[in-house]
């Protein structure tokens, strides 16, 4: 198992301020402030970007590639991902957004929302062909719920349908379309996609679902977004590129888009890492047995609220939506026929499946199973004498957290406020008198300003 982990997610220790705020809302428990500031604990970390999203102090952010690295291939391919498109108003045409692309240095652009609609055949194949599943089938698209089904709920990663996410698909596609129509060697060839979140840019470099990308690299959109809208204005009908994608691909960019694809009627759609984990709680108890399939999402309203785009989530939503209905009012009335675009796929094909997933261990106590028990014991006697309150003042998430982190000496016991004031108060008594603050006031006391 992979021990060695590559992180998009990048932690800012000089604008850190020590607030806790972010570890109370990371899913997995991957933060804790010691010394005042944060730091990542990189086994457990998802990348989801949940702590861009909530550091008030702009500590946290994601490295991803820029458009200067595009410069290392001789002839370089963009991936937009459909939740690009929710950046412009739905008058905005494809065709001029991809003219933009060309102008930033791309020589062709290959639609993930097409690929989407490749994938959406797979899943319906898949769902209506095997005699057993695994009830329910969780999606395959979002890289960061695959690592929290990973961290958090090992026993459901063969729930996971076999199903390569749109992306991976499309840069395989393009990467082929573009070597034959180039006659260059595939190695030369860039193919970059255009990212909304940073688990995708981490992916590239430590795939769960594959076991080598087509993918030369992830772009985040927030990086290169002032410089497109800027070449937009100046773009004519002329510098045109054809949109090949339906309105079924382009809606994969905000939730619910997957399951309106693939016409699957017993599902589930849910958005926001916390409200996905609630429901992997429910799926992990077998309380969602009857449920056939799920679409998880990590970003609250799917990709168009991703931690990497500057649009406000809901006017993104609102653009792709009225994008999407204007594009299905042209297009013929047979669902199946729209998104084919008169290509078939065999159903099956090995291309689409991705490798194996496996758990990722997060909590490795020690090499030695007696070493190991014996700490699980201490981890439940710390635990019993901690406050439960699951504050957060001590730099860790929750009480059982903290517990772990004291007996693997990574904190201690007076980290807690509580056990603190236990201590202080046995030393009162021990010396008879006060311990008194800068202010020569009892210990623990507040000022006339609450302070």
């Amino acid at each position: 198992m992979q021990n060695n982990y590559f992180h998009s997610v990048k932690f800012d220790k000089e604008q850190c301020k020590g607030c806790v705020t972010c570890i109370k809302f990371c899913p997995t428990e991957a933060i804790r402030i010691r010394g005042g500031k944060a730091r990542i604990i990189q086994s457990r970390c998802i990348d989801c970007g949940e702590c861009i999203r909530r550091c008030p102090h702009h500590a946290k952010r994601a490295d991803t590639d820029t458009l200067t690295d595009i410069g290392k291939f001789n002839f370089n391919v963009a991936l937009p991902a459909p939740a690009l498109y929710s950046q412009f108003a739905p008058a905005v045409s494809r065709e001029k957004i991809f003219a933009a692309l060309h102008r930033l240095g791309f020589d062709a652009v290959y639609e993930v929302a097409l690929a989407a609609e490749y994938v959406t055949l797979e899943i319906e194949s898949y769902m209506k062909n095997r005699a057993v599943l695994k009830k329910p089938m969780i999606s395959s698209a979002c890289p960061a719920i695959i690592r929290l089904i990973q961290v958090r709920f090992p026993s459901l990663v063969g729930h996971i349908i076999p199903i390569l996410p749109p992306v991976e698909v499309a840069a395989t596609e393009a990467r082929r379309e573009f070597t034959r129509a180039t006659g260059l060697a595939a190695e030369t060839i860039g193919v970059w996609f255009l990212t909304p979140c940073p688990a995708k840019a981490t992916n590239i470099r430590q795939p769960v679902d594959v076991t080598a990308t087509d993918l030369s690299g992830a772009i985040g959109i927030s990086s290169f977004y002032g410089e497109m809208k800027k070449i937009l204005g100046a773009i004519s009908e002329a510098d045109i590129e054809k949109a090949r994608a339906s309105s079924y691909g382009i809606g994969w960019g905000y939730a619910g888009g997957e399951i309106r694809a693939t016409g699957l009627v017993n599902s589930l759609i849910v958005h926001g890492v916390k409200e996905v984990a609630d429901v992997l709680e429910q799926i992990e108890m077998s309380k969602m047995d009857d449920v056939d399939y799920v679409e998880c999402l990590a970003c609250p309203g799917g990709c168009i609220g991703g931690a990497l785009l500057p649009e406000n989530r809901f006017v993104a939503e609102k653009n792709l939506k009225l994008r999407v209905r204007r594009l299905r009012d042209r297009e013929p009335a047979g669902r199946r026929q729209t998104i084919l675009g008169g290509r078939e796929i065999a159903p099956g094909n090995s291309a689409f499946r991705h490798k194996t997933i496996q758990p990722r261990p997060i909590m490795k106590l020690d090499d030695n199973i007696v070493v190991a028990m014996k700490k699980v014991g201490q981890i439940k006697q710390i635990l019993a004498e901690l406050p439960g309150i699951d504050c957060g003042a001590c730099g860790s998430p929750t009480c059982a957290s903290l517990a772990e982190d004291i007996v693997q000496g990574l904190a201690a016991e007076t980290d807690c406020v509580f056990k603190l004031r236990q201590v202080v108060n046995a030393l009162e008594e021990e010396m008879g008198k006060p311990f008194k603050n800068t202010r020569g006031e009892p210990y623990g006391s507040l000022d006339k300003t609450g302070e």
